[in-house]
């Protein structure tokens, strides 16, 4: 089980890295709002971390 969670957060902490590699600080924020929005449920807070990914990823093509 231990090492079960340990893959896991290292697979976390890589993604996290990914993202703010791709696309900075404003991606690791919008990645923030929308797990702590998911982790709360909230749907306010977890929109806006959508929102804030969705317009990163959708920039270049607006």
């Amino acid at each position: 089980m231990p090492v079960l969670a340990l893959v896991t957060a290292v697979l976390v902490v890589a993604f996290e890295q990914l993202v703010q590699w791709r696309y900075g600080a404003t991606g690791l924020i919008g990645l923030a709002l929308l797990t702590v929005g998911l982790k709360a449920k909230s749907p306010s807070v977890s929109s806006a971390g959508a929102v804030v990914l969705a317009l990163l990823v959708a920039g270049p093509a607006l």
